[in-house]
């Protein structure tokens, strides 16, 4: 009888020092790491302010992305970021990768070094402008207008642009494209009939090729400078100035919902 009242007396003693270090265990484990709850609780924050880091925009292209013409430097971009953040709470974080003189083939070259594709990974929006360098030829186009070579300059302009966007979407399948269409510089010329010409069929075949593709947007500019083109035109002629810019602007910027 005796040796079994010591047999309980051990069992509870053992039970006892049991409860009591699952007890300071358990002390130690919330003084020094938390309740995993409101561990949970607390890193909910840490979530909320990385979807609060705002938006960024990659600008791909030419002089019209780079703004040539503009005064203060800032060309349709810049002006369509002032735009966006008038409208939104977030910080909008642009990178402008625009380079003047560019033309389809140099864009290729560019969308494909890896430095451009991690930019492009991190984009929620990206805009470019290119095309009109390949269709004016620095003005080379002007001197021979003709339409057989017109269309081959288009062709192979084409082509480019389809492996523009495919080597874009390749690092970025949800960011919206917008592409920004031609306008007409030369419509107060003697031969405006033919550059309008030129341009419109320009501009059709490049939406129609980009209607091909999801999440890509074709920004129509054509109808901006048309009727007071010399007012929206740089010393240059063929570059917008800031009020030309401006106006490319607004479109794209009515274009962008977030």
């Amino acid at each position: 009888m005796k040796k079994h009242s010591v047999r309980i007396m051990i069992y509870f003693s053992w039970l006892s020092f049991l409860l009591l270090l699952f007890g300071f265990g358990w002390t130690i484990q919330n003084h020094f790491f938390g309740d995993p709850a409101e561990q949970a609780v607390r890193s909910e924050p840490a979530k909320q302010e990385k979807s609060r880091t705002g938006k960024t925009i990659v600008a791909l292209g030419d002089s019209l992305t780079r703004g040539t013409g503009d005064a203060d430097g800032k060309g349709y971009i810049g002006y369509l970021v002032d735009q966006l953040q008038e409208k939104s709470k977030e910080k909008i974080t642009l990178h402008n990768l625009g380079v003047k003189g560019y033309r389809s083939e140099q864009l290729l070259s560019q969308v494909k070094e890896s430095e451009i594709q991690r930019q492009i990974q991190q984009a929620d929006a990206i805009t470019i402008t290119i095309g009109g360098n390949d269709l004016f030829q620095g003005g080379q186009t002007l001197v021979d207008l003709n339409n057989e070579r017109i269309s081959g300059l288009r062709q192979h302009y084409l082509l480019n642009l389809e492996n523009i966007i495919a080597e874009v979407r390749a690092q970025n399948g949800e960011a919206m494209i917008f592409f920004v269409g031609l306008y007409n510089p030369f419509i107060d010329l003697n031969d405006a009939a033919m550059t309008t010409q030129a341009v419109r069929q320009w501009n059709f075949e490049t939406s129609q090729l980009l209607d091909k593709h999801p999440q890509t947007v074709f920004v129509p500019t054509f109808d901006l400078f048309q009727l007071k083109v010399n007012d929206y035109l740089y010393s240059d002629k063929f570059h917008p100035n800031a009020e030309g810019y401006k106006l490319i602007a607004e479109r794209v910027a009515s274009l962008i919902t977030w």
